[in-house]
């Protein structure tokens, strides 16, 4: 869970939405705090609280309810059954690299001649392009299905049909559309399927799929099950081997790809991330293993923090294709070889992205654009792969949507932009299509190109027609309730797993505790970035608190509140100083021995009750 702790203004709301908490968890056999926390996820009622801790497989739903995903799965059958060439082209994140895995493990089990193409970053852009696509023409292949990507290439699949060649496209991303007198017209790409689950129903209303905040690789994963029932002579199709390894890409690609971890795809990930604990795939068992997973009960963090990052680093610093390449890979010393060199890659990322992120706030910084409500950020040398990352880490740190923008080999501008909740990004770059080359993506995150001469332009279009307002641009801390920590057990707490898999929209519970009084600091760790708080709290029951933090960060933080002398006392063990505490509860391992360990993720100075 990131920290919050870094000294801009936040609004804490704290929940209270009513249920009968006491008759639920005697029928569930949980806690009265749990049962809370789990209303406070738009949960309702015991039986949907049910269903949320345990996941059941019947929370899935009907393949068949996806947008034209029977007609899919009649012409890719069709093709298999031909004999023909079928190619698959995803993308180069987690997401597009595990569809076309999906793809290609499940077309290869029904006897497919399949195979698969990811676009090169800086050579393709996004998706399927003009050269993928007369490629598959020169090489033979009859029929191309796309995966996490499509739905917004027009005129690649113009090529295609003129080429003679029959698409399908799976993708999960906002249809495009066009605003008219009278209203949103949306423009589908020329294929012979078109399987989103964003798709409006036939009156141009809300899309028809239930659920449709499912990612590229959970489109892909629905298709084969459907397309499975139509090979009955294929014995593997029926293997719980087969249906676990897609289970575990899919699982992977969800929370990567930051979808909410609500409906069906709780259902998904937490399968999926079972699937992946004992997966047989050698290129998943080495990705787990060089990352010190092996034997670890994987959690949304492992997958959304410490693998993904590994498979992303591929696709921005080398070819996504090592990465599925890996995948597809049946030689355990080989695919160990990848597995290590993605490591590597990510690392090597990470020291990259540091230094971007950096002179992205000089930027802002430097040339007055922190009165700005939508960021953008051009940093001509920054490795276009990127973007994205620190775009994110800038949204989080000035909570502003954020657009970073790099030069290209192809001389034109591209960039990408990560949001905030109250901000539509698909929406808004909708609102500039003249000024942009291309762009897509959905609410929280977008991707386009422009030329340069487009930048000042565009930044000033995105902050005349944004219409935040202050409100809108201070980040919201929710808090699941008011609770001491002494009143908390390891049995409480230890029933937060249930809440697993935790991530977007069903965060780790957050708690609040007022009026503590602060009376030691110790800085631990070897760059002093573990800071010990030691306290009481209003009833006079004693607090032991742990605060990840750089000691000169939390103490220059301390000096806007409070005189010099108050820290010093503080660090002597002589502290009084009171602070309210947005904390979160875990059981802390170590050596053995398991303790309970509250977590500050935010704080404020408070006046001393009594």
């Amino acid at each position: 869970m990131p920290d919050l702790t870094a000294g801009r203004p936040r609004r804490w709301v704290v929940y209270n939405k009513k249920d009968d908490f006491r008759g639920i968890a005697a029928q569930l056999g949980i806690s009265q705090v749990l049962a809370r926390i789990i209303r406070n996820r738009d949960v309702t009622g015991a039986a949907a609280m049910e269903g949320f801790l345990y996941c059941p497989e019947t929370l899935l739903h009907d393949p068949k309810l996806l947008p034209d995903a029977e007609k899919a799965a009649e012409v890719i059958e069709r093709s298999i059954r031909a004999g023909e060439k079928i190619r698959i082209v995803g993308d180069y994140d987690v997401d597009g690299i595990c569809s076309a895995f999906i793809l290609w493990r499940a077309l290869r089990a029904m006897g497919g001649d399949a195979n698969t193409v990811l676009p090169h970053r800086i050579r393709d852009g996004y998706g399927i392009s003009e050269r993928i696509v007369r490629e598959a023409a020169a090489d033979g292949v009859k029929l191309i299905v796309t995966c996490d990507n499509g739905i917004a290439a027009a005129a690649p699949l113009e090529t295609a049909a003129e080429l003679g060649l029959t698409v399908v496209v799976t993708d999960h991303h906002e249809i495009p559309y066009n605003e008219t007198e009278e209203g949103r017209q949306y423009v589908l790409p020329r294929a012979a399927a078109v399987v989103d689950p964003k798709r409006p129903s036939e009156d141009g209303g809300a899309p028809a799929y239930p659920y449709p905040e499912i990612c590229g690789a959970a489109v892909a994963w629905k298709l084969c099950l459907l397309l499975g029932d139509r090979f009955p002579e294929r014995e593997e199709l029926r293997s719980s081997a087969y249906r676990t390894e897609l289970e575990a890409f899919c699982g992977l690609a969800t929370v990567c790809d930051v979808m909410p971890l609500r409906d069906e795809n709780r259902v998904m990930v937490k399968r999926g991330l079972l699937a992946a604990a004992e997966t047989d795939n050698v290129g998943m068992r080495s990705l787990i293993d060089v990352n010190g997973l092996r034997g670890t009960a994987l959690r949304g963090y492992h997958a959304g923090f410490i693998l993904g990052p590994c498979l992303n680093a591929t696709g921005r610093l080398d070819s996504a294709e090592t990465a599925l390449g890996m995948f597809q890979e049946t030689d355990p010393s080989e695919a160990l070889r990848t597995a290590q060199m993605l490591r590597d890659l990510n690392d090597n990322r990470k020291t990259m992205t540091a230094q971007g992120v950096e002179r992205a706030r000089e930027q802002v910084l430097e040339q007055g654009m922190t009165g700005d409500r939508v960021l953008v950020i051009y940093l001509p040398d920054c490795h276009e792969s990127l973007a994205g990352i620190i775009a994110g880490k800038i949204k989080e740190q000035f909570y502003r949507p954020t657009f970073v923008l790099t030069s290209t080999e192809r001389g034109e501008v591209k960039g990408s932009g990560r949001s905030v909740e109250a901000y539509h990004m698909y929406d808004a770059l909708n609102r500039c299509s003249d000024l942009l080359i291309r762009f897509g993506g959905h609410a929280m995150a977008a991707g386009l190109a422009l030329a340069e001469e487009n930048i000042d332009a565009f930044r000033r279009r995105l902050n005349d027609q944004c219409g935040l307002t202050e409100q809108d641009l201070t980040e919201t801390v929710r808090i699941d309730m008011e609770l001491p920590p002494g009143l908390l057990t390891e049995r409480i707490v230890g029933e937060f797993e249930m809440l697993e898999p935790c991530g977007t929209r069903n965060p780790r519970p957050l708690l609040v505790t007022r009026s503590v009084r602060l009376q030691r600091l110790r800085a631990v760790g070897r760059n002093r970035n573990v800071l010990r708080l030691s306290g009481t709290d209003s009833a006079g029951r004693r607090i032991e608190m742990v605060h990840f933090c750089e000691e000169g960060a939390f103490r220059e933080q301390f000096l806007e509140a409070c005189p010099a002398e108050a820290y010093e006392r503080l660090i002597s063990g002589h502290g009084d100083v009171c602070i309210d505490a947005v904390y979160s509860p875990e059981i802390h391992e170590w050596n053995g021995q398991r303790q309970l360990q509250f977590t500050i993720r935010d704080f404020r100075f408070s006046r001393r009750e009594g």
